[in-house]
C-alpha cells in the first residue's frame, strides 16, 4: 500500500489550513492515482530528483521521469557521482511540477529495489530499451538515445524503485 497525502491547495480560493495535508489515502497501485496527478507522470515533464550527496546534503538533479507498472525507473550513467550516491542511500525523492502551474505538483518517495547494468547478459537490453523509450517520450526524434558520450565508453544503470509515499498538490489550471 502507498500513502497519498493530498495537500489543501488554493486553486479554488483561500482556505483554512491551506498548504497542510487535507487527507491521507491508501492506494495499492499507482494506476489508482487520481488522473489530475497521474498526468504529471505521463507527460514529458522534467522532474527534480533528490538523492543524498557525499557531504550529507541533498543533491538535486533535473531528469527525465519514467515508470512502468508500479516501478519508478531511474536511468543514469554509471560514471556519475549521483549513481554512487543512489547506491549509498537508496532512498530517492522525485518532484514532478506542472510547467504551466507551479501550484500543481506531485512528490514521490521511492526506494531502490533492483539495479540493472546495461552490460548485464540477462537484463541489460532492458536498460537500453528503457533509455530509448524515454528519449522518444522527451525528444521524439530518432529511435535511440542521442546524448551518449561520443567517446563510446558511457554505460548506463537502471534503478527500479518501489513507491513508498506520494504527496499531491493543486490542479492543472
Amino acid at each position: 500500500m502507498v500513502t497519498v497525502s493530498k495537500f489543501i491547495d488554493v486553486s479554488e480560493g483561500l482556505k483554512e489550513n491551506q498548504f497542510s495535508v487535507g487527507t491521507r489515502d491508501q492506494i495499492s497501485s499507482i494506476s489508482e492515482l487520481d488522473p489530475t496527478y497521474k498526468q504529471l507522470m505521463d507527460k514529458p515533464i522534467a522532474c527534480v530528483m533528490a538523492v543524498m550527496g557525499g557531504d550529507g546534503r541533498p543533491n538535486l538533479t533535473p531528469m527525465w521521469f519514467d515508470y512502468e507498472g508500479d516501478q519508478v525507473l531511474i536511468n543514469v550513467a554509471e560514471h556519475r557521482k549521483k549513481t554512487g550516491w543512489i547506491r549509498d542511500t537508496p532512498h530517492v525523492t522525485i518532484l514532478l511540477m506542472n510547467p504551466e502551474n507551479m501550484y500543481h505538483w506531485m512528490s514521490i518517495k521511492v526506494t531502490v529495489n533492483r539495479e540493472i547494468h546495461e552490460d548485464d547478459e540477462t537484463d541489460g537490453a532492458w536498460v537500453t530499451e528503457q533509455l530509448n523509450r524515454i528519449w522518444q517520450k522527451y525528444i521524439g526524434e530518432g529511435d535511440e538515445y542521442g546524448l551518449r558520450d561520443p567517446g563510446g565508453t558511457e554505460r548506463r544503470v537502471l534503478f527500479e524503485c518501489t513507491v513508498d509515499k506520494i504527496a499531491t498538490f493543486g490542479v492543472p489550471g
